[in-house]
């Protein structure tokens, strides 16, 4: 896909919040420091529309951008950031299953996981969850240039084979490994 525009529209904390059209969205989840941010913008080709942090837990709301003018992604706020409150928390995991659950503009969700780990818990929960509510979703594997291919190989069977499901696609945000097999993936979700 080419990418003609890029731009960050809001962050929404609450579902009054959300866009009110009817455009197709694509949404980004996974645990904190795991990619979500640079994911999105190595795919986009545009450097720190989404914010990256070192710091993990930065993204604390829904945040949406506008993509070619005709369809949004959603960087949604990771879990599993230990250091947060308890009631912040709280909050970013009730405004994220609210949005997975209720969002009628929702096309597909991308969960990411990182390539050099086997899934965490939360990352079993989110998978279980994805599959009970019957909601399209992609599991992609980062920060693939970290590891050998040899090494790449054997984590993402142990992925699949940890969340139950037949494919994980790798992908760096360094060398855009994979770039194509997202978009291809994305641009369907978008035909549907």
């Amino acid at each position: 896909m080419q990418i003609t525009s890029a731009e960050f529209v809001k962050s929404a904390y609450a579902e009054i919040d959300w866009p009110g059209d009817s455009k197709p969205e694509i949404a980004f989840l996974g645990r904190s420091n795991v990619g979500k941010s640079s994911l999105i913008n190595s795919l986009l080709g545009v450097r720190g529309l989404a914010r990256t942090s070192s710091t993990p837990g930065r993204t604390q709301a829904l945040n949406f951008f506008l993509i070619n003018k005709k369809f949004r992604f959603v960087d949604l706020p990771g879990y599993g950031y230990a250091r947060a409150p308890k009631a912040v928390k709280e909050r970013w995991n009730a405004a994220a299953e609210g949005y997975l659950a209720k969002r009628a503009q929702l096309v597909l969700s991308i969960h990411i996981v990182d390539s050099r780990h086997e899934p965490s818990k939360q990352d079993l929960q989110l998978h279980e969850w994805l599959e009970h509510q019957q909601k399209p979703y992609l599991i992609i594997a980062t920060k693939s240039d970290k590891l050998s291919n040899n090494e790449l190989r054997k984590n993402v069977v142990s992925i699949e084979q940890g969340l139950k499901i037949d494919r994980v696609l790798t992908y760096s945000a360094t060398t855009k490994r994979g770039r194509n097999e997202i978009w291809s993936a994305i641009e369907k979700s978008l035909k549907r």
